[in-house]
């Protein structure tokens, strides 16, 4: 049987079934970023954390709303456990800066003979923080920014400011749990599109770039990641250095998501062009039902290491692995998503946060045959106050990778 769905449209009537997804979505709005300054604050306040350094990038966004990105230069935000944001950059960039503001603060200047760390010391103290008070750096941050700050003071302990950052980013509101939904929506629908245009013979650049134009028809500015991988690089989890050409009785393995609004999707889809061997459809039932067993062990309060556990566990019950040997599941079952692709927490042995309600997660027990193939069936869920939810639903079989037989 040949798997539905697959290589049935031209790339212009696949492109010409897809519309943009965007027009009713709604970006994260002030008040948001004001709530999120708050929360901060209490968890500073509750832990004797006087302030914390905002890197360019995403911790930047989240707080203050400003985009920025981070380069060799030091550019950033003071978020003090009391009082209102204060900015650093070079005085070259505070014009541009002022421009992607959203959250009010002044911007402090460095020329370019000057310290930023010795300003950033300087804006701490007009703070009030000075002594033995306790600066969180962003996780995110470069080493020189760290070093230079800690070769700048004299008494202050610093400390990782991810105790805050995750905090308030693993768990999303329901704005960020739309904005998300709508980019899975997106990155859904391309993938089906995509599915249908494969012919023996395409290859996977060729591939990569349907899907970026797949993804700007559906409103966005094209692939945040692309993996398209067929036959036994498909073994190789994010892929090889050369293209492959598809051939009948490959293993397609496609890995791509895009942004919205800042949030990311991040979807991978697994089948076979043309008929499935026996071995290839008892390696996917193995990867769907692994998928499963994770998300059935993902209660509230249970810990995220559990969830690894689950679909490792019935992996091994198969006969694969154990733990992160192969054939088998090589690395974590999930990652946390939302400004990053990868962000806290994540679904892999020793990690013990217990999970709570708006917290989001991949769920992708990769199966990894070496030198045949791989199989990744990656959705999302987040935790409700009833337990898990899909963002996506799972794919549906091997023959029927999107369901389109069952729907009909």
């Amino acid at each position: 049987m040949t798997t539905v769905g697959i290589g049935t449209h031209t790339k212009q009537q696949a492109l010409a079934s897809l519309s943009d997804m965007t027009l009713d979505l709604t970006p994260i709005q002030v008040d948001e970023y004001v709530a999120r300054i708050q929360k901060a604050q209490a968890y500073m306040q509750a832990n004797d954390i006087a302030a914390i350094f905002l890197n360019a990038g995403t911790n930047l966004a989240y707080f203050t709303g400003m985009r920025w990105y981070a380069s060799e230069r030091m550019v950033g935000a003071i978020l003090p456990a009391k009082g209102d944001v204060q900015y650093i950059a070079p005085y070259f960039e505070i014009g541009s800066l002022n421009g992607f503001k959203v959250i009010n603060g002044p911007i402090r200047g460095w020329q370019e003979h000057q310290s930023p760390y010795q300003l950033f010391i300087a804006v701490l103290e007009e703070m009030g923080i000075t002594g033995n008070a306790t600066i969180g750096i962003d996780e995110s941050a470069q080493f020189f920014i760290v070093d230079g700050i800690n070769k700048a003071q004299k008494n202050f302990k610093l400390v990782n400011a991810k105790p805050v950052t995750a905090h308030c980013r693993m768990h999303k509101s329901p704005n960020e749990l739309a904005l998300i939904q709508a980019a899975m929506n997106m990155t859904l629908a391309v993938h089906q599109a995509t599915a249908s245009i494969l012919y023996e013979g395409i290859t996977t650049s060729e591939v990569e770039a349907f899907i970026k134009q797949a993804h700007q028809k559906v409103g966005a500015s094209g692939n945040y990641f692309c993996i398209v991988l067929f036959g036994v690089a498909t073994s190789f989890p994010h892929g090889v250095k050369h293209p492959q050409v598809l051939k009948q009785g490959d293993m397609v393995l496609i890995d791509t998501g895009c942004k919205v609004h800042d949030y990311l999707s991040d979807i991978t889809r697994s089948y076979v062009f043309g008929e499935a061997t026996e071995r290839q459809r008892q390696f996917w039932h193995y990867e769907k039902a692994a998928q499963l067993a994770a998300f059935d062990a993902a209660k509230l309060s249970a810990r995220c290491e559990d969830v690894d556990t689950a679909a490792r566990s019935y992996l091994a019950a198969q006969g694969l692995g154990p733990e992160y040997q192969t054939p088998g599941c090589p690395h974590r079952t999930g990652h946390g998503i939302g400004l990053d692709i990868h962000e806290w927490p994540y679904l892999v042995g020793g990690d013990k946060t217990p999970l709570a309600k708006g917290m989001c997660f991949s769920n992708e027990p990769m199966l990894v045959v070496p030198d045949e193939f791989g199989i990744r069936l990656e959705d999302h869920f987040y935790m409700t106050e009833h337990g898990p939810k899909w963002f996506t639903e799972p794919s549906y079989s091997i023959s029927d990778p999107f369901g389109l037989a069952t729907a009909i």
